[in-house]
């Protein structure tokens, strides 16, 4: 029998060029695989049946040749045309174009890449880490730190332990400083880190939310490192004003300690808004304002008790006592699962005012009560469709 036309499954050529499919690194296991699939294709090939010559004086054996060449010549060709439709593809192996050959699939080998791709990852991590060949900005913010190792931490309690559900995220704009004023509760501030993820994750332009933080943050040893790699800032008005003006998309709380140190009996129900500063930082750095509305944040820690003496010899605003706290220890600590919503609100656009504006005492005013009636109405509306705490 003549030498039968064989595919060579693992030929580089037959990429093209790679023009259509990008290039994965391959471990060792996977190019045994394609080995074996080109061994077992040879195998196939041979036992069809095939003239003993090129007369093809053999109807029969004629129609073999004639399925053979042109998937042969195509293999032949492929560095300079495409390979034909159904040819073997030296990515995915799917297939040489004749009945009753085909690869041996190659997922295997794919996920073993993509572990390489992984692990090489974190190695050049760690590597950048150690020598120090990262940025941080001026406040301290490490967008690699948050994105790779900060994120993945938050989020499974986002996704998993919190269910969190984001509304209305194409109200905060694709470019351009904007601030992001939302309610405050829960006992602990977990609330401005879930709304921090629901940023980073849901935004179509992949923009980062940089919270301004009250003074006792940065007081907390490791809390403060971690706040200020996060991109967490005082919240004073100097601070939010220049990261306005450099573009930055910016959350701040006005309720403070009121909020999230506020009896049980009063959930849902905002405290009072401080002086307006918010809508001052806004007016002068020309940034719209985005109220933000976040439900289930409440029920996490039910605040039952305030042991206002031990408060104050431990420096807190509060001390908090919960149905689980202190009586259970340690495990009084984990939050219950709630369900939340977070809801972003039509911005309120601040490009209008004249300069003058920011110190206008009526008009900050007015604009305060505005973003805070939007915030409260839509808190509203979210637990009256809500079925229960915890679905």
């Amino acid at each position: 029998m003549a030498d039968a036309k064989v595919i060579p499954f693992d030929d580089d050529r037959s990429r093209g060029g790679g023009a259509q499919r990008p290039a994965r690194r391959r471990s060792p296991a996977g190019g045994r695989r394609k080995a074996d699939a080109a061994v077992t294709g040879e195998a196939v090939v041979s036992a069809l049946p095939g003239p003993q010559s090129g007369d093809g004086t053999d109807g029969g054996t004629g129609g073999a040749r004639a399925q053979a060449d042109p998937v042969a010549s195509g293999a032949r060709g492929a560095d300079t045309a495409s390979p034909p439709e159904g040819a073997a593809d030296a990515e995915g192996g799917a297939g040489d174009g004749r009945k009753g050959v085909a690869a041996v699939p190659e997922t295997p080998g794919t996920a073993a890449g993509t572990w390489d791709r992984r692990i090489a990852g974190g190695l050049a991590f760690l590597r950048r880490r150690i020598t120090g060949d990262y940025e941080v900005d001026e406040f301290g913010y490490d967008a690699e730190l948050t994105d790779q190792v900060l994120m993945s931490m938050l989020r499974p309690m986002y996704e998993k332990y919190f269910r969190v559900e984001v509304k209305g995220i194409e109200n905060i704009p694709a470019e351009g400083g904007a601030l992001v004023v939302a309610n405050h509760s829960g006992t602990v501030p977990l609330d401005g880190l879930m709304m921090q993820v629901a940023v980073h994750d849901n935004h179509p332009a992949g923009r980062h939310l940089r919270l301004l933080a009250a003074d006792l943050v940065f007081m907390l040893p490791v809390v403060n490192e971690l706040a200020r790699k996060a991109g967490h800032t005082l919240a004073c008005a100097e601070d939010a004003e220049m990261l306005l003006q450099r573009g930055e998309v910016v959350g701040v709380m006005p309720e403070g300690f009121k909020g999230i140190g506020k009896p049980f009996g009063e959930r849902y129900k905002l405290q009072r808004f401080g002086r307006g500063g918010f809508v001052s930082t806004a007016l002068r750095a020309r940034a719209p304002i985005v109220p933000c509305s976040i439900v289930g944040a409440e029920e996490i820690y039910p605040m039952i008790g305030n042991a206002k003496t031990l408060a104050r010899l431990l420096g807190f605003p509060y001390f908090p006592i919960t149905p689980t706290f202190p009586w259970l220890g340690p495990l009084g600590a984990v939050p219950l699962p709630t369900k939340w919503t977070i809801q972003f609100g039509e911005p309120i656009a601040t490009d209008g005012y004249p300069p003058e504006a920011a110190e206008d005492p009526m008009l900050m005013f007015n604009l305060t009560d505005q973003v805070r009636e939007q915030i409260q109405h839509t808190l509203y509306k979210l637990l009256v469709q809500r079925r229960s705490v915890f679905f």
